[in-house]
């Protein structure tokens, strides 16, 4: 065997005038080329980090910018129309405010149990503002009411349990026929649901009360002024309104931490299966927080009927959807936050209408709303799912 290594071949010389064949290319070398980096592309990458830096302190910090918006907001009422001013529109923002807490505590209750934004709240609201009317005739509570201290009295007593029951047997009647079966169903089909019961109830308003403003004969139960200040009268209906509001806000929170059904909803909120397995009747628990939610509105809509005199059979769609709001501003699961929530909205509806017009206040509740979700989807008091209601 020879072990000297053979020379390489070398190529067979090309033929003079062969043509070579060229690979095939989809676009040109021109096209493949790097391009050199534009005066967009180098705006867009100063302007984003100090975008996204903007976004996140706004994000981190929203709690404070919104309190230093509304303290600026009062100043300038404040600014415009002086003390006298100021102070009597503090005293309809927490008026306006305490109807907005009752309404919010019921959607915050019922989102922290299911996770269902129901809808139809706010039409229950308004529907009780009609049993109040009913019960109100039927059992001559106005005349009561209005013959001393002691009718008063009894006539709140009576109007507010028998509305807050039918309200309540209302709002078990809709979760039993309505969203118990959709529980396990895509989201989109309770909300849908949610949607078509509100106009359910408003068509039944429509149909029976008609479409004009129906008078409550409750706006002269509570009369007088409790005592003034700087110019400004307090009546004992705002005094009524405000504490009715605070009182059941806080001894719901109490019920829910103290008592036994508290703990099942709690349960419920934090894990339903977890709570099926520990003995919790699940269909009991949700249908008595449609119940006590219902009856909160129930409650709102007595208030709203003392305070203003009339109601309407469009007004839960308004007032529902400014609750929902507030229940999104205050952290919706969180029975505590929904309550400030509602002051807080009532606070920006009065005094940005007193600034900007009372055409644009809903416009800047909704405004509020697109900020929440925008820079804190959990709201000022928001907290994890599994520690939610």
């Amino acid at each position: 065997m020879n072990n000297e290594t053979e020379p390489a071949a070398e190529p067979a010389p090309r033929a003079v005038g062969a043509q070579v064949a060229t690979p095939y290319r989809l676009v040109s070398e021109e096209g493949l080329a790097p391009r050199a980096p534009t005066g967009g592309g180098a705006a867009a990458r100063r302007v984003l980090p100090a975008f996204r830096a903007a976004y996140g302190f706004t994000s981190q910090y929203f709690p404070a910018i919104l309190l230093v918006a509304i303290a600026l907001t009062i100043l300038g009422v404040y600014h415009s129309g002086g003390l006298t001013l100021m102070g009597q529109q503090v005293r309809n923002a927490l008026v306006l405010g305490a109807i907005y807490a009752l309404i919010a505590i019921g959607y915050t209750m019922v989102y922290g149990i299911i996770e269902l934004i129901n809808f139809a709240h706010g039409d229950v609201f308004a529907l009780s503002g009609f049993y109040a009317i009913v019960i109100a005739e039927a059992l001559g509570l106005d005349k009561l009411a209005t013959s001393g201290l002691g009718g008063l009295l009894v006539a709140l007593i009576v109007l507010f349990t028998l509305s807050m029951i039918a309200a309540g047997l209302t709002g078990m009647l809709i979760e039993r026929v309505a969203y118990r079966r959709l529980r396990d169903a895509p989201r989109v089909a309770p909300l849908i649901t949610a949607i078509g019961v509100s106009f359910l109830i408003e068509g039944f308003l429509l149909v029976f009360f008609g479409p004009d403003n129906v008078a409550t004969n409750k706006a002269n139960w509570i009369t007088g002024n409790a005592f003034s200040a700087g110019g400004v009268a307090v009546g004992f209906k705002d005094i009524f309104v405000v504490g009715i509001a605070l009182v059941l806000m806080f001894a719901l929170g109490a019920f829910v931490r103290g008592t036994k059904l508290g703990k099942a909803m709690r349960s419920t909120a934090q894990d339903r299966a977890a709570a099926l397995l520990c003995g919790i009747n699940i269909n009991r628990t949700i249908a008595l927080t449609f119940f006590i939610g219902s009856a909160l509105a129930a409650a709102g809509a007595i208030v709203y009927s003392i305070n203003y005199g009339d109601v309407q059979w469009n007004l839960g769609f308004r007032l529902g959807i400014i609750a929902f709001t507030a229940a999104v501003l205050g952290g919706i699961g969180n029975i505590v936050g929904a309550g400030i929530g509602g002051f807080l909205i009532g606070i920006i509806y009065v005094f940005g209408g007193s600034l900007a017009g009372g055409e644009w206040a809903e416009s800047l509740i909704f405004a509020v709303l697109v900020l929440i979700l925008t820079f804190r989807p959990v709201g000022l008091f928001g907290i994890d799912v599994g520690t939610r209601a």
